[in-house]
């Protein structure tokens, strides 16, 4: 039960960072930045908050220290949104999901026409003919 409530409150301090990030805060450090993620400690006093920015590494740490430096300003939000007993402190994370799914799909770009070749190679070793 405990953890289902934990899941619920994770969402909900998504939606309100990932609202607020759009539509309210000014900061021209932060670029386009998604809220992937939220874990929240079980004793509420901590919320990791995950984050993909759209460019390079300069972008993604300036866009990093701009939702730092509105750290109060998003827990304020959320603190006024949610009614918890208490507002976690909020820290703000890169999530390199996004950066690893797409190195994993440029290594099988890579790998798929070797692999074409080899069973190509083998069928003809076969005798089976052209692979398809």
């Amino acid at each position: 039960m405990g953890s289902d409530r934990m899941r619920r409150v994770d969402e909900a301090i998504r939606e309100v960072i990932g609202e607020a990030v759009a539509a309210e805060l000014k900061d021209p450090r932060v670029g386009f930045v998604t809220v992937t993620d939220v874990r929240t400690s079980a004793d509420l006093r901590h919320a990791r908050v995950y984050v993909s920015v759209l460019g390079d590494e300069s972008e993604r740490q300036a866009s990093l220290d701009g939702l730092r430096s509105a750290h109060g300003f998003l827990q304020a939000r959320v603190s006024s949104e949610l009614r918890l007993r208490r507002t976690p402190e909020l820290i703000f994370n890169y999530d390199d999901t996004t950066d690893k799914a797409m190195r994993v799909g440029e290594l099988l770009d890579a790998e798929l026409p070797r692999r074409d070749a080899l069973v190509g190679e083998r069928a003809t070793a076969d005798g089976t003919g052209s692979a398809s």
